[in-house]
């Protein structure tokens, strides 16, 4: 094995890692493509949650969960593109598996930057591109086109780091692993906890 590879973690601890991240974000705090609900009980319960779901029938059990949970305001019918809120109005924006789904990860992520305050946090876990030149990443490569139409809009080669990086958001925790995955190997996932310059995250 690679020394520099990764850690290879249970899927289990992966779980423990990204309800850690998400459970330390605090106030206004929007979800995208928050699918059905399964990050609610990560959440602290004093955040104001507002969700974000393009799927018509994941929106609708996520609305009938939010309110189980006792989260006002009915989930949002939009995509991370195009978020229909105003300027700075979030404290926090959460994406789990997300960003490697959405059409233009740019331009979501220039909407995240658009709607969170100065300062504000992200959490963002999603897996990632294999290193270049290596086996997975050439499977990633080949099977891209047909998760993309056949797994909501997945793609499996994308570099979320570098994005986020690009994006302009400094991570205070960037934890990069790996997890079981087969046919072909482990695959690397990351769980980003960041902020947007500007304030105190």
């Amino acid at each position: 094995m690679d020394a520099a590879a990764p850690p290879l973690i249970t899927d289990d601890e992966l779980d423990d890692l990204e309800r850690a991240a998400i459970g330390r974000v605090r106030g206004r705090v929007l979800e995208i493509g928050a699918g059905e609900g399964e990050n609610f009980g990560a959440f602290d319960a004093g955040i104001e949650w507002i969700g974000l779901e393009p799927d018509a029938e994941r929106r609708d059990e996520l609305a009938t969960r939010s309110r189980e949970w006792r989260h006002e305001g009915e989930p949002l019918d939009a995509v991370a593109e195009r978020i229909p809120l105003p300027d700075a109005s979030v404290d926090a924006v959460v994406g789990t598996y997300v960003l490697c789904s959405v059409t233009d990860q740019a331009a979501a992520l220039a909407e995240v930057r658009r709607v969170l305050r100065p300062g504000g946090t992200v959490v963002f876990v999603d897996h990632v591109v294999a290193p270049p030149g290596t086996f997975k990443r050439g499977i990633q490569r080949a099977v891209t086109p047909f998760s993309r139409r056949f797994c909501h809009g997945c793609h499996w080669d994308r570099d979320t780091g570098a994005a986020l990086a690009a994006a302009g958001f400094e991570a205070d925790e960037a934890r990069l692993v790996r997890v079981p995955s087969f046919p072909f190997g482990p695959t690397r996932v990351l769980v980003f906890r960041g902020h947007l310059p500007g304030g105190v995250a």
